[in-house]
């Protein structure tokens, strides 16, 4: 049997455990969502949580509490679901499994354009964040593609993460340079550099809506050629796959997922790197599984981190982001020490 049947034959047979992890997903994602509802500065019980939802004309304080926080616990769930997915991506394409969106500098150059923006030109809104992260996640993306593949053999998943590593540590020294010696800037860039899901509304989910889309869209159609690239670059040729168009476009995808959610809230580290590895690991290497289920594994991480800080920080709240970091880096070295690390 051919490379081409054995790939085929491989798409159409259905993970063992994914029916079990769906469901247990779902009763997460739904246990997460009921969370970020009732818990904050103030603690809802089920029957204001149902009238916020339900019970338009019930004007009940614990009800409007419900209301406020709708808008940030959609937005939460759009931000997971965007880097789980940006994760996915990345991972393939670099074919390193323990890969974050940051492997190609996209965190970094977004946060260089989002510094310039601030600084030169005064920027403050949302709507002019995104665009200016995006740019600099786009053109960070490229730079890094195009160094890591020169030379011979193309863009290898050495030379990516190579070139990804020394882009992000030379534009992280443009950042400080301007940054330090700009105070107001720095009080403005630091509070966005922390990473949270709190300033979220229905502004910012309209805004992401289109880049969260048009991004899953390309992970979804790119997941079969990316599980022929999983096989090597020459068994992927060999199928008909064109290697460097795919990494081009999955990275792409990648980059749109995680330049948006960077910036409208902030650099949050681990969730890509975090819900895609403990998939892959759960129901096995195939990416029309893992991507959808890497974004609700992202969407429920965050969540929950999210209401962890609400609760840890009440009556005020700790940052997502910090949270995030101390959640992921010891349950990632749980993962690594207790199973046997797969390569893609």
């Amino acid at each position: 049997m051919d490379h081409t049947s054995v790939l085929k034959n491989k798409q159409l047979v259905i993970p063992r455990k994914f029916m079990s992890v769906l469901l247990l997903s779902i009763v997460l994602l739904g246990t997460s969502i009921l969370a970020s509802l009732a818990f904050g500065s103030r603690t809802v019980g089920w029957n204001e949580i149902m009238d916020g939802l339900f019970h338009p004309d019930i004007q009940s304080h614990g009800a409007n509490v419900v209301r406020q926080r709708i808008a940030r616990t959609v937005f939460s769930l759009m931000c997971g679901a965007a880097l789980g997915v940006s994760g996915a991506l990345m991972q393939s394409v670099t074919r390193n499994p323990i890969a974050d969106p940051s492997i190609l500098g996209v965190n970094t150059g977004a946060a260089l354009f989002v510094v310039c923006g601030i600084s030169f030109f005064h920027i403050g809104s949302a709507s002019q964040y995104i665009w200016f992260a995006l740019a600099g996640a786009i053109l960070t993306a490229i730079f890094v593609f195009g160094i890591g593949s020169m030379g011979s053999g193309g863009a290898t998943p050495l030379k990516l993460v190579l070139a990804g590593a020394a882009t992000s540590a030379a534009l992280s020294s443009l950042v400080m340079a301007i940054m330090i010696p700009r105070s107001n800037v720095m009080d403005q860039f630091r509070f966005w550099q922390v990473g949270s899901v709190g300033t979220g509304n229905w502004n910012s989910i309209s805004i992401f809506i289109p880049f969260l889309l048009i991004g899953i869209l390309i992970a979804v159609f790119s997941a079969p050629a990316l599980n022929a690239l999983a096989l090597g670059d020459e068994v992927a040729t060999g199928l008909g796959v064109r290697t460097g168009t795919l990494r081009l476009v999955a990275a792409f995808g990648g980059v749109l997922l995680c330049g948006a959610a960077t910036a409208l809230a902030g650099p949050i580290g681990f969730i890509g790197l975090l819900a895609t590895h403990v998939i892959r690991l759960v129901i096995g290497p195939d990416l029309r599984y893992i991507i959808p289920m890497s974004a609700v594994a992202g969407a429920i991480i965050l969540t929950i981190s999210d209401v962890c800080g609400r609760i840890i920080g009440s009556p005020g709240e700790l940052e997502v982001g910090v949270v995030t970091a101390f959640i992921g880096a010891p349950i990632l070295i749980l993962i690594t020490m207790k199973a046997k690390m797969r390569t893609l």
